[in-house]
């Protein structure tokens, strides 16, 4: 079952979403959430599975520029994330396909992600959820 989170949820993503992005710290992925959850240009949803929270997918409006695309906003995919032992069993493609209808419910005629080039894995899930690629990149930073 995919539920719309609320602040009440935000312990339960932060937990599963440091399992995502582990260099992250629990405390500070709490209160990103809870601004987040506060946002009308963000949204998360939640996997439930025998009331376990057992995914999740983070979703927003970008209005700056989205690599490949031509409308603004574009909906993002900015996280998405399902427990080991849930996956294959089509839970991340019914996050993905909330995530795309909050866009398209708030005005959103294209919908983008990113992924790590060495992340394979979120590779082949965009590919068979029928993302298109649109450019590779390299960042660079340095300090001043």
């Amino acid at each position: 079952m995919i539920v719309k989170a609320t602040s009440k949820d935000v312990e339960e993503i932060a937990s599963l979403a440091l399992k995502l992005w582990p260099e992250h710290d629990i405390d500070e992925l709490v209160e990103e959430f809870q601004q987040l959850l506060c946002k009308n240009d963000a949204c998360i949803f939640l996997a439930k599975s025998n009331d376990q929270t057992v995914g999740f997918a983070q979703c927003q409006l970008r209005f700056d520029y989205v690599e490949g695309t031509q409308t603004s906003p574009v909906g993002y995919l900015e996280g998405i994330f399902v427990e080991q032992n849930f996956r294959g069993k089509g839970i991340s493609k019914q996050l993905l396909a909330n995530c795309q209808s909050w866009a398209k419910e708030n005005g959103c005629s294209e919908f983008a992600s990113d992924c790590e080039l060495s992340n394979t894995a979120s590779q082949s899930f965009h590919k068979s959820a029928g993302f298109v690629e649109a450019n590779r990149i390299v960042c660079y930073v340095k300090k001043l």
